[in-house]
C-alpha cells in the first residue's frame, strides 16, 4: 500500500490455491465446440491481484469455484465473491477487476453478471447495483486512474 496507509485487514488468512486443471484431449482440439463452463471461468478470475494485498483473489479465498456459474447455452455468467471483511472499501475494485477480466476474455455474447455473495459486506446493495450498471462500469473505466488501479489488478505477479 503507497503512503503508509494503513491496511483495512492487515492479517487477513491464507487459503490453499487449486491446481491447473488438466485439459483434456477434445479441449486442446480447435476443432471440438468446447462449452465455457463453471473451472474455465475461476480460472480467468482465480488470479486476479488483490488491490491491498500481494496475494490472488483465490489465496484469499474472495474467489471460489462454488461461486460461479456458467451457461453457455444462455451465454450467462454469474460470479459472487466474498470480500475478506464486511466492511472492505475495496470490493467496487475487486467486483470492477473481476468484470473487466470476464469482459476482455469472453465472447461477447456473454451477459456477466458480478455481485457480493449475499450477506457478505454491510453495503452490498450498493455495490451490487453499481458493479450491475452498465453506464457506471464504463463511466468507472474512463477514469485513467482507475483504470490503471484495475490493469494492476489483473496483471500477473511480479
Amino acid at each position: 500500500m503507497e503512503g503508509g496507509t494503513r491496511l483495512e485487514n492487515a492479517n487477513p488468512l491464507i487459503f490453499q490455491r487449486s491446481g491447473e486443471r488438466q485439459l483434456t484431449t477434445e479441449e486442446e482440439d480447435e476443432e471440438f465446440a468446447d462449452p465455457i463452463d463453471d473451472r474455465e471461468i475461476f480460472d480467468l478470475i482465480r488470479t486476479i491481484n488483490d488491490p491491498e494485498h500481494p496475494l490472488s483473489l483465490e489465496e484469499l479465498n474472495v474467489v471460489e469455484q462454488v461461486r460461479v456459474r456458467v451457461s453457455d447455452d444462455d451465454s450467462t455468467v454469474s460470479v459472487e465473491f466474498t470480500p475478506t471483511i464486511p466492511h472492505c472499501s475495496m470490493a467496487t475494485l475487486i467486483g470492477l477487476s473481476i468484470k473487466v477480466k470476464l469482459l476482455r476474455s469472453l465472447p461477447e455474447r456473454f451477459k456477466i453478471d458480478v455481485h457480493i455473495t449475499p450477506g457478505a459486506h454491510a453495503s452490498e446493495q450498493a455495490v451490487n447495483k453499481q458493479l450491475g450498471d452498465k453506464e457506471r462500469v464504463a463511466a468507472a473505466l474512463e477514469n485513467s486512474h482507475l483504470l490503471e488501479v484495475v490493469n494492476q489488478c489483473l496483471s500477473g505477479r511480479t
